[in-house]
């Protein structure tokens, strides 16, 4: 059984399960495209590249033959899984029925790491090709400098959020159409909060702030989360991006089973499990914004 368990055992005070601090499942599934899939890799989506018209200077000409830019991009499963037992002695020794609260626990846990594997495609290499043999790195032009419109290092600014929107839009995203996310831990929201553009009234039409939190501004959303990694100079790499331009691959979503385990002593095991993947579709839909947070 697990060694922890007798804490959970009855005491005068004590009559619910509480699940500690931690990030309660998924919070960038919903802010990128998914689909699902079988096999050991799939292609995320077909690519088909910008053409150019060519004026017709003359009657009777030959019909023009063009070629169109062709490419996919590959996104590739990773399989995770989490299970713990639960004793029928344990059972007798608690107020409740420990199994609901343990399956959410787990299904938790693998909500978070369906974000790991979000967070690590923002920057990471890229899959295209027929076979998708092609490494695509994530180029330097898409990444907004530490010190960007300041002397100094700073962490997230409206200048940076600006800069990010001009490449967006530069890069011919459909800012109308597409919506627009930026995922950023506690350290770069308080960064906003000193930000006067983005919390008066006197730069916005409507509210930004909703009980003290920053939910969306300069037509991006944000998304808290404390997951996101830093560079070799310890900067935070807060993505901006386009929820066209990163992808999420299902092969199994989370699943949970509880069921009695008669090679141990018919004690309740509980088992979550999933297998996901994810990939970034367009190099142009992803930005970096490198925040300093000392």
């Amino acid at each position: 059984m697990s060694i922890y368990v007798p804490a959970h055992f009855v005491q005068s005070y004590a009559t619910n399960v509480q699940l500690l601090l931690q990030q309660r499942g998924s919070k960038l599934r919903n802010a990128v495209m998914s689909d699902s899939y079988v096999g050991k890799a799939a292609k995320a989506v077909e690519q088909v590249g910008a053409v150019n018209a060519v004026k017709r200077t003359s009657r009777h000409a030959d019909s023009p033959l063009i070629s169109t830019p062709a490419d996919a991009r590959w996104v590739y499963p990773t399989d995770y899984e989490w299970g713990d037992l639960i004793d029928d002695q344990d059972k007798i020794r608690m107020l409740i029925e420990p199994q609901s609260a343990y399956a959410q626990n787990g299904g938790y846990a693998l909500g978070r790491a369906m974000d790991d594997e979000i967070i690590a495609a923002f920057f990471g290499t890229s899959k295209t090709g027929e076979n998708g043999t092609n490494a695509v790195t994530f180029p330097a032009g898409q990444t907004v400098a530490v010190n960007f419109g300041s002397a100094s290092n700073v962490g997230l600014t409206v200048a940076k959020l600006r800069e990010a929107k001009r490449i967006l839009m530069a890069n011919e995203v459909d800012i109308d159409a597409d919506p627009l996310y930026v995922v950023m831990t506690a350290k770069q929201h308080d960064n906003m909060l000193n930000e006067v553009q983005a919390t008066s009234l006197d730069y916005n039409t409507r509210p930004t702030l909703v009980d003290g939190k920053i939910t969306a501004f300069m037509g991006f959303n944000f998304i808290h989360s404390e997951r996101l990694g830093v560079d070799t100079n310890a900067f935070r790499r807060v993505p901006a991006f386009a929820k066209s331009g990163m992808h999420l691959g299902l092969w199994n979503d989370i699943t949970t089973k509880i069921q009695e385990r008669p090679d141990k002593a018919f004690a309740t095991y509980v088992y979550v499990k999933g297998t996901f993947g994810a990939t970034r579709v367009e190099e142009g839909k992803v930005v970096e914004l490198k925040c300093a947070e000392s």
